[in-house]
């Protein structure tokens, strides 16, 4: 079965239980995340605060969650930089093209709530949650 590789937008919409997340639900089970969103995840998680609950959130999602988390490699950072010039007018993150770096090396759709993602033309297949 194909991985699904999830955006910062999309573990957020499954941790909050915001609109998506049962999407993301439905594909848990192939789930890989990019350690780089995970940073994204944390940060979002303490701008909410308090940071206790955050910390108690994170140790959940990496430890009890079917969510396999990916270290960013060198290959990634190369296709990152890279697509840097195909995506600066959209405006994407570091972390949103770390997430698609994963995606290409390792062959996997993703999921996201960013619905600019849908025209990159990358040749991975985008898939949005809400």
């Amino acid at each position: 079965m194909t991985r699904i590789v999830l955006d910062t937008s999309a573990v957020l919409a499954q941790l909050w239980s915001e609109p998506g997340g049962d999407v993301v639900n439905r594909n848990i089970d192939n789930a890989i995340v990019s350690a780089v969103n995970l940073a994204e995840v944390f940060t979002k998680l303490i701008e909410r605060g308090p940071i206790e609950a955050a910390e108690t959130q994170m140790a959940i999602l990496q430890n009890e969650s079917p969510i396999e988390i990916i270290p960013f490699d060198e290959a990634q950072s190369i296709i990152c930089g890279r697509l840097r010039t195909k995506s600066r007018s959209l405006g994407l993150s570091l972390g949103d093209r770390a997430c698609l770096a994963l995606a290409i090396t390792e062959a996997a759709n993703v999921l996201t709530a960013d619905r600019v993602w849908a025209d990159l033309g990358l040749g991975v297949k985008i898939d949005l949650i809400r």
